[in-house]
C-alpha cells in the first residue's frame, strides 16, 4: 500500500563541500541536463555539470546566487523525479525561500525549463543587486524545544533595532526553530552586538546572501517582473503550500495570481516556512514528509515546524529520533537516496 506524501523543496545554502558531485553520483543520466547546461551556456554563464563536477568545491563560487540556485534546482528537480511513485502517493509539494520556485516545477506550475528560467533569472538578479544579508539565530534549545520567551524577546530586539535611524533588520523566514533575520548591516551588526553568543556560532552570518524576503528586495520583484513573463506559469497538477500557507490547488488556481504571488509577496514579505509545513501536516495530512536533496540542513527545520504543529506527538528532537527509528516519517533523499 502506497504511502501519502507532501515533498519539500531546498533553498539556498543547501548545495556545500560535501554535496560536490551530488548529480554525477545519484542523477547521472538526470533527463534536462543538457537543457539546463545548454541554456546557462547562452547566458555566459558555468554550466550546472561544470559546477558539481568541479575538482574541488569553491564557496565564493558555488555559494553565488547565480551559480547556486541553478545547481540546487538541478539537484533537487532530479530528486523529485526519483522518488518511487509505486511506494508514494505525492499529495502535495513545498519548500523553503528559494525552494518555493522548486516546487512550483515539481507540481507542474511551471514546466522542467520554466523552473531553470525562473530559479536562474531571480538568484542571478539577486546576486547582482546583493541588496543586505541575512543571519540566523535559534529560539529552541539542544532538545528542539522552544526556550521561554526567546522569541518574542528575539523579535522585540529586532523590530526596536528596526526601529533606529539608517537601520533595517526584519524576520525574513520562519524556519522551524530558527528565526532568519534580513537587514542591512548596520541592522545585521546592531542585532549580533545584542545578540548573546549560542553553541560558539549564532548569530550567524549567511555568506552570499542577500536580503531575502523584505522590502530591500522590492527592486529585485521589479526586474523579475520584466523578465520573467506570465505564460511561463500554468495549472498546478499537485497542490502547492506557499510560504504563508496558502493551498494553490489543481484546475482552480489563478494562474494570475500564482505568477504575481511568486515575483511580488513571496519576494520582499516573510517567508513563513513554519506556516507552510503546519498547512501540509494538518489539511494534507500526509504520511510522511520527503525532503529533495541536495544537503540534509533542512531535516531540522522541518522537524522543528512539526513539533511546533504538534505533528503525530512529536514534542522533542528525542521524539523525532525515536518515533522516526520504526516506522520513518521524515525522509530525506540526499540521506536515504538509495531507499527512497
Amino acid at each position: 500500500m502506497k504511502q501519502t506524501a507532501v515533498v519539500i523543496a531546498p533553498g539556498r545554502g543547501t548545495y556545500n563541500k560535501t554535496e560536490l558531485g551530488y548529480l554525477a553520483r545519484h542523477h547521472p543520466n538526470a533527463p534536462n541536463l543538457g537543457q539546463f547546461d545548454a541554456f546557462r551556456i547562452k547566458l555566459g554563464q558555468k554550466t550546472v555539470s561544470e559546477l558539481d563536477t568541479a575538482a574541488r568545491f569553491s564557496g565564493p563560487t558555488h555559494t553565488r546566487g547565480d551559480n547556486a540556485s541553478a545547481l540546487i534546482y538541478a539537484c533537487a528537480h532530479a530528486d523529485f523525479g526519483a522518488i518511487d511513485r509505486d511506494r508514494f502517493d505525492i499529495i502535495g509539494v513545498t519548500g523553503n525561500s528559494m525552494g518555493w520556485y522548486i516546487a512550483l516545477a515539481c507540481a507542474g506550475a511551471l514546466d522542467p525549463m520554466g523552473g531553470m528560467q525562473v530559479v536562474n533569472t531571480m538568484g542571478t538578479l539577486m546576486q547582482e543587486q546583493m541588496i543586505g544579508g541575512q543571519l540566523i539565530y535559534p529560539f529552541v534549545d539542544a532538545d528542539w524545544k522552544e526556550i521561554p520567551n526567546q522569541r518574542e524577546n528575539l523579535m522585540r530586539e529586532v523590530f526596536a533595532i528596526n526601529a533606529r535611524p539608517d537601520h533595517v533588520l526584519g524576520l525574513s523566514i520562519d524556519l522551524g526553530g530558527m528565526l532568519v533575520l534580513a537587514g542591512n548591516e548596520a541592522g545585521l551588526v546592531a542585532f549580533e552586538n545584542s545578540a548573546p553568543v549560542l553553541q560558539e556560532r549564532y548569530p550567524m552570518r549567511l555568506p552570499n546572501h542577500a536580503g531575502f524576503h523584505t522590502h530591500l528586495q522590492k527592486p529585485v520583484s521589479e526586474l523579475g517582473f520584466s523578465a520573467l513573463p506570465e505564460h511561463l506559469f500554468d495549472q498546478p497538477s499537485i497542490p502547492l503550500v506557499d510560504g504563508r500557507g496558502a493551498i494553490w490547488q489543481p484546475k482552480s488556481t489563478d494562474t494570475n495570481a500564482l505568477y504575481t504571488y511568486t515575483l511580488g509577496h513571496q519576494v520582499y514579505e516573510l517567508f513563513d516556512f513554519t506556516a507552510a509545513i503546519r498547512t501540509a501536516a494538518r489539511e494534507l495530512m500526509p504520511d510522511v514528509f520527503i525532503i529533495l536533496g541536495p544537503g540534509t540542513t533542512l531535516i531540522g527545520a522541518t522537524a522543528q515546524a512539526l513539533i511546533r504543529s504538534k505533528w503525530r506527538g512529536w514534542n522533542s528532537k528525542l521524539d523525532v529520533q525515536k518515533k522516526n527509528q520504526g516506522q520513518p516519517r521524515l525522509l530525506s533523499m540526499a540521506a536515504m537516496h538509495t531507499s527512497v
